[in-house]
């Protein structure tokens, strides 16, 4: 159960749609679905489709207040975007899994399905508040109108999806989208770092290191003050890193790897396709400026 679930109103600027985790509504799935596995994150090994001991007869966490303390970080940093709740009153029309037994796997099963649904839904309603973007407004249109039909569909139709094709194709979109926003931003990288692990690109024809992190492994990487405005740091691994006052302004972020970095006075205004998990798993304080979506966490 994620510090940050407890929204229950749509996402501004996000289409109307809900996009945000409520946990008042939704039957805990989250916490019987998924499987944990011992570790950092959690505290004890559960296996996929047995309940949380946390979890109440009232489908609320007993523990919610004390998750960190009590070793279950991982629950602090998942997000279901909304998927949660959609299932739970909207497939199955408010009838929970121990009401109805019978179909409990079936709604255990469309968690994942459902939420790979809606954070794509995120992106491509975030994507279009991007005005560099616009020339691909249409295709982004068209691509949410689809996936939002997609998710409305029956279990059996959604259990049927081919869900990783679906995110190739928005993916591309994605791409495409970064490439216009970070396109009118200027700068060879100052104070990139010297010596970090993974990094990708080389030197631009000016002798300037790019600021291509794609994938990068950046773990514990030092790159305190860094500048990565308008940076390509998709799926990098940040891991532990040292991002102290960098500049991460324009950056794309989308899954980037953030557990244990310290963004602590980083700027991350104008950032994008960044997600509330993402600073959850993170270390901030007072002084890191957020994208107005997202919310500084509690923890920080």
């Amino acid at each position: 159960m994620s510090e940050q679930r407890v929204h229950t109103t749509s996402v501004p600027g996000r289409g109307g749609l809900d996009l945000r985790a409520d946990c008042a509504n939704c039957f805990g799935l989250c916490c019987v679905a998924l499987a944990f596995t011992a570790s950092a994150d959690f505290a004890i090994d559960k296996d996929a489709g047995q309940p949380c001991p946390n979890l109440q007869d009232d489908f609320r966490c007993g523990i919610h207040q004390r998750l960190r303390p009590q070793g279950f970080q991982g629950c602090t940093v998942y997000d279901c975007f909304g998927a949660g709740q959609r299932i739970s009153q909207v497939t199955y029309a408010g009838q929970d899994w121990r009401q109805a037994p019978d179909t409990a796997r079936q709604m255990f099963a469309l968690l994942p399905v459902v939420r790979q649904l809606h954070e794509l839904l995120w992106y491509l309603n975030e994507a279009l508040e991007l005005e560099p973007a616009r020339a691909l407004h249409g295709d982004l249109r068209s691509a949410l109108a689809t996936v939002e039909r997609l998710s409305q569909g029956s279990p059996d139709e959604l259990l049927a999806l081919d869900v990783a094709a679906h995110r190739q194709d928005v993916n591309a979109l994605l791409l495409r989208t970064s490439e216009l926003v970070r396109a009118g931003v200027t700068g060879g990288g100052k104070g990139d770092g010297k010596g970090q692990r993974g990094q990708r690109g080389g030197k631009g024809k000016k002798g300037r290191r790019t600021k291509d992190r794609r994938g990068a492994d950046l773990i514990g990487a030092k790159l305190q003050g860094a500048d990565l405005h308008g940076a390509d740091l998709r799926g990098a691994y940040l891991i532990g890193a040292d991002l102290r006052g960098a500049d991460l302004r324009v950056a794309d972020l989308i899954g980037a790897d953030f557990r244990d970095a310290d963004l602590s006075g980083a700027d991350l205004t104008g950032s994008f396709f960044l997600t509330q998990s993402q600073l959850n798993a993170a270390k901030g304080d007072a002084g890191t400026r957020l994208p107005p979506a997202l919310t500084r966490p509690s923890h920080w």
